[in-house]
C-alpha cells in the first residue's frame, strides 16, 4: 500500500479508492469540502500533524473524518471523548477482572476437559484490547484515519497527555505486558480532532502541533449538497428547494436563535417538506412548516413560533 504522504484528499465524493480496507466506511452521507478545508486536510497528511477542526454544531466537523476515510479507502477508528476520558483510553484497555475470573475458572477446572473458549490467564496479552490510536499504530501496510471527537469534553490535561503519543517517536508501552507499540513511520495515522471549545481554548503546546481549520457553514454549497443527497437516495430534488434554502438561511442568520440548525437538520427538513404526510405548504412569508425539525431549544421555539 501507499505511504501516508502519497494520499491526497479531493473532497468531491467522485473519487473511489482502488482498494478499500475492511474497516473503511462503506456508506457516507454527502460531504462536499471547501477548497480551504481540502487544503487543510492535505497539509495535515503531508506534514504528519493532527488536524484540529472547530466550527459551530452541524457544520460537518465529525463527518469529515468519515469522508476522508471513505474516499481514500482507509480504516476509520473513531474515539468519542467523554468528560471522564483519559488519554490512556485511546491506546488500550486491559481487562484485569476478566483475567482474574478466567484464572479462577481455570483453577476449578484443573484436570478436567480443557475449555478452549476461554483466554489463557497465563498470557496477559489475551486481555488487552486496543483503542482507536492503538489500532492505528498496529497497522503495518497503510495509515488509518483516527477521529478524536470533541476533545474539549475531557479535562485540561487530556490534550497534553496525547502529545506524548502523537509525536516522536509515535509509540507507547502496554504496562501489563511490557510490549511496545510503535507506528511505522510511513503509515502513521491521519489524526482528525474536533473541538467545540466547551471549556475554553486548548493548551498552547497542543495547538502548536496541530494544523488548524475553522469550518464555516456551507451556505453557498447548500444547493449542491441537496442535489447530491437526494441523488444518493434515488430521490428527486424537491421543486421548493430554492425557496426552502432562502427560508432556512433567513432563519439561521436571524439574530433571535440561540442554536442555529445545521446541514443535517436542513436536509431532514427538506425531506419532510417533500414527503411527510400530512403535507404542509412552504410559502415565502407564511408560518414555518415542521419547525420541530429545525428548532431544538425552548428559547428558540418561543422566539420563532410563539411570537409569529
Amino acid at each position: 500500500m501507499l505511504p501516508r504522504s502519497a494520499y491526497v484528499f479531493a473532497g468531491d465524493m467522485e473519487h473511489e479508492p482502488a482498494e478499500r480496507h475492511p474497516d473503511a466506511p462503506t456508506h457516507l452521507e454527502p460531504y462536499l469540502a471547501s477548497p480551504e478545508l481540502v487544503r487543510a486536510v492535505n497539509l495535515a497528511i503531508h506534514l504528519g500533524r493532527p488536524l484540529l477542526l472547530e466550527g459551530e454544531a452541524g457544520c460537518g466537523k465529525t463527518r469529515l473524518a468519515h469522508a476522508v476515510a471513505a474516499e481514500l479507502g482507509l480504516p476509520l477508528y473513531p474515539w468519542y471523548v467523554r468528560s471522564n476520558s483519559k488519554a490512556q483510553d485511546g491506546l488500550y484497555a486491559y481487562d484485569a477482572i476478566r483475567r482474574l475470573h478466567d484464572a479462577q475458572v481455570h483453577h476449578l477446572l484443573a484436570g478436567q476437559t480443557e475449555d478452549t473458549s476461554r483466554s489463557d490467564p497465563g498470557n496477559p496479552q489475551h486481555y488487552v484490547q486496543m483503542g482507536a490510536i492503538g489500532k492505528a499504530f498496529e497497522l503495518r501496510d497503510r495509515p488509518a484515519v483516527v477521529l478524536i471527537d470533541e476533545i474539549d469534553k475531557a479535562d485540561i490535561d487530556f490534550p497534553n497527555d496525547l502529545l506524548t503519543v502523537l509525536d516522536e517517536p509515535w509509540a507507547f508501552e502496554i504496562q501489563e505486558t511490557g510490549q511496545k507499540i510503535q507506528a511505522v513511520p510511513a503509515y502513521r495515522p491521519i489524526i482528525v480532532i474536533t473541538s467545540n471549545k466547551e471549556k475554553g481554548n486548548l493548551p498552547a503546546p497542543f495547538l502548536r502541533r496541530c494544523i488548524y481549520h475553522f469550518i464555516t457553514f456551507p451556505e453557498a454549497q447548500l444547493k449542491t449538497i441537496v442535489a447530491t443527497h437526494f441523488a444518493r437516495r434515488g430521490m428527486v430534488v424537491p421543486p421548493t428547494t430554492d425557496l426552502a434554502i432562502t427560508r432556512f438561511l433567513a432563519l439561521r442568520n436571524g439574530e433571535r436563535l440561540h442554536k442555529k440548525p445545521g446541514t443535517s437538520e436542513f436536509l431532514d427538513w427538506l425531506e419532510a417538506l417533500a414527503n411527510f404526510k400530512p403535507a404542509s405548504q412552504l410559502t415565502a412569508d407564511g408560518p414555518l412548516p415542521y419547525p420541530e425539525v429545525l428548532l431544538k431549544l425552548r428559547a428558540d421555539w418561543h422566539a420563532i413560533i410563539d411570537q409569529r
